[in-house]
């Protein structure tokens, strides 16, 4: 299967005229979105807590957390951003796409937006 990416811009909740764009990795594995910290910090988004998140490789680390608004194919939602090290790829987590009504179609790895998003 191949990676699907997608253009999405954070941007921070005090204050929504400041934002970073970039490319994130789709990742349905994933719970929350993860951005570098330095491109978060640059908006001015501050942590507001830590979290121990389990990697691919089943190690386990330590991260700082914020909420912030995360704007992806013409839908906005609010969520968790995790500060990443510098230079990751940035995640674009379940949750955020769950949130939206979005799914990746299995066969095309493209994005497509459900009917309606489940409430169930």
């Amino acid at each position: 299967m191949g990676a699907t990416h997608v253009t999405v811009t954070i941007r921070n909740p005090a204050d929504l005229e400041k934002s970073w764009e970039g490319l994130f990795l789709v990742d349905t594995g994933a719970v929350d979105s993860l951005a570098p910290a330095n491109a978060l910090r640059s908006i001015g988004l501050e942590p507001k807590g830590s979290r121990i998140f389990e990697l691919a490789d089943g190690s386990e680390v330590k991260l700082d957390v914020a909420g912030g608004q995360i704007e992806f194919m013409g839908d906005v939602v609010w969520g968790t951003i995790i500060f990443g090290p510098e230079n990751p790829e940035p995640i674009l987590g379940v949750t955020a796409l769950e949130s939206v009504g979005i799914e990746i179609d299995p066969r095309s790895q493209k994005l497509k937006r459900l009917p309606a998003a489940r409430l169930k």
